[in-house]
């Protein structure tokens, strides 16, 4: 059995040799982000250059995702490294304060606007709501402090205001210096981090063209705002993903869960792409096996139907790389042989927008409901692919396209598996021929199988896909369609 969850991993030092980069192709990894929050643009391309390189060796494709950093809403460093706050204890956050300079009664902060967006009695939560301020009041350049919950504070760590609200732009001259090492890369996703609003999502594919890149765009849903306007951002973007450490502290950790399958369910019904990240095996970074709760938390995710599963430090640090990605990859085998129902009120009260559509969907209801042991679906974009894996279903989807770039792009897309095809020869029965033997190469199918094959009139046209055939594998195919 193919698994069908997609598995993200990202890069970093521990991941530089080559022989732990075959592993982790070797052990499964579908897609690798590479974090612009650390690191030099050069170390980047290098990295991602050494995986398509490492993923070609392999016979693999492999995507790859560059996510920005976004505003960085950080406390500045202390003179001593870090500082021990107690309960009760006054303490401030000073926008004037050299970055340096922190003690245990104040420390700078990277964002100065800090002090207009709160007032008295809003709650402040620092490094993922670990030590939690309540707001006494704001004098000038200084927030005035008392310690709600106490404990170790070190440098750098990350600001959030509960219930959100904070104003900082989405997109920051940093990340749009890093757009532009995004195209230079040949990304094939880019992702927004703390969008709030469509819009924030328009820039940065305005940007992303400018530059020349053809990637995807991901919103990364991590502010209580971005809750409210879930909807709108995700008919502007390509791919959501659930940002559970920031936007758990936002919006509290009991609500969580409830949001998360609610992100989910409102991606799948709105054909878009979701992925399910931070803390999924965590205790990896360190241990060889990860805790039942962690094996829990990925398979509820996979169950519920997110497109991807995503793993941060546990590759990037982490000490066991190739074993963490062969751990999630078992307990995502696991958990698609349950039955999974998936809301698909939407896909009844709709009408088709397309007609490569209309063919996606009614060749998946026919794949249901007829034994189909595979569908080819012949494409140019990897549209079709995308709305047919937005359908519940165990049968493998192959995307046959001639563009590197298309197969890159449907690596993220659950249930769905790249092959390189040259699509425009106009022999229909040929294509036909050609696309079964491709499929009986790979082991997919076998004589007596059926096949659904889905492509277009005029090969090599963008959204063209018309038509839907129905082949038993093995059988005499006609001269004509």
């Amino acid at each position: 059995m193919q698994r069908r969850t997609k598995i993200v991993a990202t890069l970093g030092p521990s991941t530089d040799d080559p022989k732990v980069l075959d592993a982790m192709i070797q052990a499964g990894v579908d897609v690798v982000r590479v974090n612009f929050s650390h690191g030099t643009h050069e170390e980047h391309m290098r990295r991602a250059e050494q995986v398509r390189n490492r993923a070609r060796a392999h016979g693999r494709q492999v995507g790859v995702f560059a996510d920005l950093q976004g505003p960085k809403i950080r406390i500045d460093r202390f003179r001593n490294g870090k500082i021990q706050l107690v309960e009760g204890a006054r303490f401030i956050l000073d926008a004037e304060l050299d970055k340096d300079a922190g003690t245990e009664e104040r420390v700078g902060i990277t964002y100065k606007a800090l002090v207009d967006d709160v007032t008295r009695g809003d709650t402040l939560l620092l490094d993922d709501g670990a030590v939690v301020l309540w707001v006494e009041e704001v004098k000038g350049f200084e927030i005035e402090t008392r310690v709600v919950v106490g404990g170790e504070l070190s440098n750098n760590k990350g600001i959030n205001r509960k219930g959100g609200g904070l104003s900082a732009q989405a997109i920051t001259d940093k990340d749009r210096a890093d757009i532009k090492a995004a195209a230079a890369m040949q990304a094939d996703y880019v992702a927004v981090s703390f969008p709030r609003s469509a819009e924030d999502i328009y820039e940065a594919r305005a940007l992303l063209r400018q530059a020349g890149g053809h990637g995807g765009i991901v919103a990364k849903i991590e502010r209580a705002e971005a809750m409210d306007a879930l909807e709108e951002i995700m008919e502007a973007t390509d791919v959501v993903m659930i940002a559970r450490g920031d936007l758990g502290v936002e919006i509290g950790d009991a609500e969580l869960p409830a949001v998360q399958k609610r992100i989910i369910r409102v991606a799948r019904t709105m054909d878009r792409v979701v992925i399910t990240a931070t803390q999924m095996m965590q205790s990896m970074i360190e241990n060889p096996i990860p805790t039942r709760a962690e094996v829990f938390d990925v398979a509820n995710a996979v169950i519920d139907g997110t497109d991807a599963v995503m793993l941060s430090a546990e590759t990037a640090t982490g000490k066991h790389v190739a074993k963490v990605i062969e751990a999630m990859d078992r307990i995502c085998r696991g958990a698609e042989r349950q039955r999974m129902d998936m809301a698909t009120e939407r896909r009844t009260s709709v009408h088709f927008r397309t007609a490569d559509e209309a063919i996606a969907k009614a060749a998946m209801y026919t794949a249901n409901h007829t034994g189909v042991k595979a569908i080819a679906a012949l494409t140019e974009s990897g549209a079709t692919p995308l709305w047919m894996s937005r359908i519940s279903s165990g049968i493998p989807i192959y995307a046959l396209t001639r563009h590197v770039e298309t197969r890159r792009k449907v690596t993220l897309y659950r249930g769905v598996y790249p092959v390189s095809f040259d699509v425009t020869t106009t022999d229909h029965p040929q294509v036909n021929r050609e696309a079964i033997d491709e499929l009986m190469r790979r082991g997919a199918v076998r004589d007596g199988d059926l096949v659904i094959i889905t492509k277009g009139d005029l090969a090599g046209v963008h959204g063209g896909t018309n038509a839907m055939k129905i082949i038993r594998v093995g059988e005499h195919l006609p001269n004509a369609d």
